[in-house]
């Protein structure tokens, strides 16, 4: 483990910017007349070094609260709620209490949530996805707290991570499908750029097609949130579209499902004529009137272990602790997936 960085301070802004420390204050509480280059000199140098202004006053200015900032980019799936009750339950029995942002899967409001938090001096972060704007990385590293990025490995962390490969998960779900005898396979997800845990699965799965020389015949992607009725609008017009196609794969469950409500409203046969798959195994597949297939992300777990190397660390800076822990998706075939 890399020695614990030591926490910045006002001097270290002022000898960046070349300004004096007074100057660097006021700039940073936007307080007093700082001339607007000045003013632009200081803020450049500050976020470049990743210092973060201590909001806790007088006393206790030096120490850190009993919070562990949590920064995900929704709670408007199912997802991340799971990862939210892993984290709470592993954090019960210590004195430390999460404390939740939300990023909407944008870098920029990343780093606004992320500033905020550290500014109260928080004793740990754990936050989603190992891809973040080079302030937001500063401002990790600049910390001198434990940081755990949750949900993927496909990466170099700034600290720790916990998670699964989505590329991996890509290739295990690709495999499956082509040893079933689908070949005529369709795609439907999340805007990548964005969402870079689906870019990576699709990439995973994209290159094992690739080696048994098949491509994807149609694809369709959307932004905005995982809603049942886009996958059934999607899944409609992809159909329409591509009649011929004998498999569906989505870059998670909600649409998947909204996917399968089309299919089996059609009288279609499933997995007969054309079979289907999702990713993130959420509790509403249980209602579906088929078993949708899907894997498992471990999500629940994943809170967990973040939790843990967090309340380790918190009490003993020195805890051995694994700076990449790897879990593994398995897949649940459902209803729509044959085995083969």
């Amino acid at each position: 483990m890399a020695t614990e960085p030591r926490p910045l301070t006002l001097r270290d802004v002022s000898e960046a910017s070349g300004v004096s420390e007074m100057t660097v204050s006021r700039v940073l509480r936007n307080r007093g007349d700082v001339s607007e280059a000045t003013r632009t000199k200081v803020l450049e140098a500050a976020k470049a070094l990743g210092y973060v202004p201590n909001k806790i006053a007088g006393a206790l200015a030096s120490q850190r609260v009993n919070l562990v900032a949590v920064i995900i980019p929704s709670l408007r799936n199912m997802v991340f709620p799971e990862v939210m009750s892993g984290i709470s339950r592993e954090l019960e029995e210590t004195d430390l209490q999460p404390v939740v942002g939300v990023t909407d899967y944008m870098p920029e409001k990343e780093e606004k949530v992320l500033y905020e938090m550290l500014s109260w001096r928080p004793s740990g972060v754990i936050i989603a996805g190992l891809e973040h704007s080079d302030a937001s990385r500063a401002m990790l590293k600049a910390s001198g707290i434990p940081v755990v990025e949750i949900m993927d490995t496909d990466g170099t962390p700034v600290d720790c991570a916990v998670g699964i490969s989505h590329r991996r998960a890509g290739r295990m779900m690709g495999r499956a499908i082509l040893k079933a005898g689908y070949h005529q396979i369709g795609f439907m997800g999340t805007k990548m750029p964005l969402d870079h845990r689906a870019r990576k699965r699709f990439e995973g799965f994209t290159e094992v097609l690739a080696k048994e020389g098949v491509e994807i015949m149609d694809r369709e992607f959307y932004s905005g949130g995982s809603a049942l009725a886009k996958g059934r609008e999607m899944t409609a017009a992809m159909l329409e579209r591509t009649p011929e196609l004998d498999f569906l794969y989505y870059s998670n469950d909600m649409i998947g499902a909204g996917g399968l409500l089309h299919v089996l409203d059609q009288g279609i046969d499933v997995p007969g004529r054309i079979g289907l798959a999702g990713f993130n195994g959420v509790e509403l597949l249980d209602g579906l009137p088929r078993r949708l297939a899907t894997m498992d992300a471990c999500r629940t777990e994943i809170g967990r272990r973040a939790a843990r190397i967090i309340a380790s660390r918190v009490a003993d800076p020195d805890a051995p602790v694994e700076p990449v822990v790897e879990l593994t998706p398995t897949i649940d075939f459902g209803d729509t997936l044959e085995r083969s």
